[in-house]
């Protein structure tokens, strides 16, 4: 599959309708507002992003790119979908966010502009929405410096996540729009481990994402059945 080919138009307009909304925080993008700090927490815990060159692909209405550039590092949030883009550089512009830019560009094609370009690559939330999710792991390891990390994030395939992450998420609870992910698309961690093992990363660490629907609560654990984060290393 081209780099040309790799993107859903689906799901490029599924994103876009929602865009205006994406920093409300009450809105469908609740949930990633809820995680964000967990996230970015574990990213610095491992890669200390002070001071560090980050590219984040697939970065939406720029949630993370923000909060990343925050903690001192100079961020490119890359997407294909136009509207959450302008609605992250709005949003940089009302907040003051000077050391993070947006741009819109496959993955594929910024690594070859810009190959062992990053000391950090993020894709969060992300891999389940294309058609090729191996091909967007490549391009994290080709713009990747060497030594530098690649962190990913996504849904497990089995029953329980399929219970919890469609049934559970946008039928019950109604945490996210009915119909905002595929349980085809979804990726197990051997998966994607294998995937990152070919494109040159050695796994460093794996975490899971847990809910409480009583409390509202997000936390991490060793519990990868759902949602995980990945984090990997360039040799």
């Amino acid at each position: 599959m081209t780099q040309a080919t790799n993107v859903d138009p689906q799901e490029l307009a599924k994103f876009s309708d929602l865009a205006h909304r994406w920093w409300d925080p009450d809105s469908e993008f609740k949930p990633l507002h809820r995680i964000n700090p967990l996230r970015l927490e574990w990213i610095d815990k491992q890669a200390r992003l002070s001071g560090k060159r980050v590219v984040d692909i697939g970065c939406g209405g720029g949630i993370l790119s923000d909060s990343m550039a925050r903690k001192g590092a100079q961020v490119l949030g890359i997407d294909l979908a136009s509207k959450p883009l302008k609605v992250a550089q709005l949003h940089a512009l009302e907040a003051g966010t000077d050391n993070v830019e947006y741009r819109e560009v496959a993955a594929e094609v910024l690594a070859a502009e810009q190959p062992e370009t990053f000391d950090v690559v993020t894709c969060m939330e992300m891999l389940e929405h294309v058609p090729d999710p191996s091909a967007i792991v490549q391009a994290a390891a080709t713009l990747v410096k060497p030594g530098g990390w690649v962190f990913f994030s996504t849904l497990n395939r089995n029953a329980k996540s399929f219970l919890f992450a469609i049934l559970g998420a946008e039928y019950v609870l109604q945490l996210l729009p009915k119909g905002t992910h595929e349980y085809a698309k979804f990726i197990r961690p051997s998966e994607l481990a294998s995937w990152c093992r070919a494109a040159g990363l050695d796994l460093a660490a794996t975490r899971g994402m847990e809910y409480n629907p009583l409390t509202q609560r997000y936390w991490l654990s060793d519990d990868t059945s759902v949602n995980y984060l990945l984090a990997c290393r360039k040799s």
